[in-house]
């Protein structure tokens, strides 16, 4: 996870990378969770059962607390944005009949996050 500074001064970014679950499944659950309060997104996380949940809770968790160890404000933190990007591939070979390989690319996806911290406008 990273933290980017180039965001207004009351929000965080912090993307995580190479997330080995399908794009389509990462943004059912990141659509869920935008523009919601903090508690809010840690309890749909929390409470739905798709396999894309955990990484995306500790992306949240992260978030929260990078902004108030950055000395932001102690006001309940707020989703703001969330999108699902393209990663790397990794490379892999699938055999096929009388000893031929086809390639195979494993897709993985990057996730970033904005929390800010204050009042929504």
């Amino acid at each position: 996870m990273k933290s980017d500074s180039s965001s207004s001064p009351a929000e965080v970014r912090v993307v995580t990378k190479h997330i080995n679950i399908p794009a389509s499944k990462l943004r059912r659950v990141v659509d869920q969770i935008r523009h919601r309060s903090y508690e809010q997104a840690l309890m749909i996380l929390e409470s739905m059962p798709y396999r894309a949940c955990p990484p995306v809770l500790r992306l949240v968790s992260a978030a929260a607390s990078a902004g108030q160890a950055g000395g932001l404000s102690k006001a309940e933190p707020f989703v703001v944005g969330a999108e699902v990007g393209r990663g790397r591939y990794y490379k892999r070979v699938r055999p096929r009949a009388q000893g031929r390989a086809f390639p195979v690319r494993r897709h993985t996806r990057n996730v970033a996050l904005a929390v800010r911290h204050g009042r929504m406008q």
